[in-house]
């Protein structure tokens, strides 16, 4: 029996087990076109960028630990990694830029002098590749930023340099969206924070909330960006207070009909990121995700098909959110192949959906309203050992990307004849 008779037979199987619970396995497999992940570039280069021959993440509070040999060196070593990448997922996806990563052409420019210039080559490679984009600021990794404060600086000099750099990582992201006939997401993220317990946490927020108004004056089209901004609890270097934590965006984006970005590894480790979505959105149109592992702190693992993960997207699937959920990944690990990490957390994430959406969940609603905890638990438990694996291999040979394991094999063979030739 071949490998495409073995996944059809499988998928046969596994078609009739759901349909017995209700669940149409092929409404299913055409509700994952909706699941649409936006790659991170920052894990193809340990977060470097190419502003410099030898750029290097620096500050922030976030670090790229380990020396796999391999990482991207230039923006066409980037672009060959995630067109490798491309070919082994299933379904479909965006890129996710940070500012760090224009096509400088070995030219000097300064954050606050980036135009749409330096990323049209990445506008028209997405266009090539039928793919979406979005944009992140970067206030990381610079000068202006070893104070450990950015947007709110109470230097002037240093405030106004970073409130351009927002100015035009919008344009930038507006213009994008625009070419490309699909909203860009614009994530502003800061690492600005006190190492130890400051007195005028009231005045740093004062000047953040100040500074965002400032930069995001110019109101775009929605059909061409959105502004998403994004919190966290805590980073090297800012441990005692960070300025743009999680309350303090939830209202700025509240109140100023922004998106609120939800990390998962940017909260404290009892909270859980599938528990703020359905709360968010009561007020809020749009949410866009951060999706990582985190290990004790924001440490940026590579995605994983664990609970937090799968909690996460089942709280979407569940309250039909996907039109409302703009769904981005942020790990990056020097330690491992890195285009294997990419596809492991890519897939996983998308995993957790497919996972989600062959839950028979008016079933389960119909159990807790009435008050049937024990069935409803027991449903739950019983729903992990029925072929989920089956479904999602035939949705990788409906795909014509590698089923099952096979993708390593195809990654081996990418670092023996490209890879390990950069070192």
């Amino acid at each position: 029996m071949s490998k495409r008779e073995f996944v059809e037979k499988a998928y046969a199987l596994a078609k009739e087990q759901y349909a017995e619970l209700g669940v149409d396995t092929e409404q299913v497999l055409r509700e994952m076109e909706k699941v649409v992940v936006s790659l991170h570039c920052w894990q193809t280069d340990d977060v470097g960028g190419f502003e410099t021959p030898d750029a290097e993440l620096s500050g922030g509070g976030i670090q790229a630990t380990g020396n796999y040999p391999g990482k991207a060196r230039s923006i066409a070593e980037m672009r060959n990694d995630l067109e490798k990448v491309l070919s082994l997922l299933p379904g479909k996806h965006r890129l996710n830029l940070h500012a760090i990563y224009g096509d400088f052409q070995g030219e000097k420019v300064d954050r606050n002098q980036i135009e749409v210039k330096h990323y049209q080559s990445w506008i028209d490679w997405c266009k090539e590749n039928n793919l979406g984009m979005d944009f992140n600021a970067s206030c990381f990794s610079h000068p202006k930023a070893d104070s450990g404060y950015t947007l709110s600086s109470k230097d002037e000099s240093v405030r106004s340099f970073w409130v351009e750099h927002l100015k035009r990582c919008r344009e930038i992201s507006a213009e994008a969206g625009k070419q490309l006939g699909t909203p860009c997401v614009h994530n502003t993220w800061i690492p600005d924070g006190s190492k130890d317990t400051p007195v005028d946490r009231n005045g740093y927020r004062e000047i953040l909330k100040k500074s965002l108004d400032e930069a995001m004056t110019v109101d775009y089209p929605k059909e061409h960006m959105k502004d998403a901004v994004e919190s966290k609890l805590f980073g090297i270097g800012a441990e005692s207070m960070t300025v743009g934590s999680h309350d303090f965006y939830l209202g700025y984006a509240l109140s100023r009909n922004k998106m609120i970005c939800l990390d998962n590894g940017h909260f404290h480790p009892t909270e859980q990121v599938g528990d703020k979505i359905s709360a968010c959105l009561q007020f809020i149109d749009e949410v866009l995700l951060h999706v990582t592992r985190p290990i004790r702190w924001d440490s940026d693992h590579v995605v994983t098909l664990n609970e937090d993960v799968q909690l996460i997207a089942s709280e979407i699937v569940r309250n039909n959110y996907l039109d409302r959920v703009k769904i981005g990944l942020d790990f990056f690990d020097a330690s491992i192949n890195r285009i294997g990490a990419y596809v492991v957390g890519t897939r996983a994430a998308k995993k957790a959906f497919m996972y989600a959406m062959l839950e028979p969940t008016a079933k389960l609603v119909e159990m807790e309203e009435a008050g049937q905890n024990f069935e409803r638990m027991a449903m739950l438990e019983e729903l992990k050992g029925k072929p989920f694996g089956a479904v999602w291999d035939y949705y990788c040979l409906q795909n014509n990307v590698p089923v099952g394991e096979d993708f390593i094999e195809v990654i081996q063979q990418y670092e023996k004849d490209v890879l390990l030739k950069r070192n």
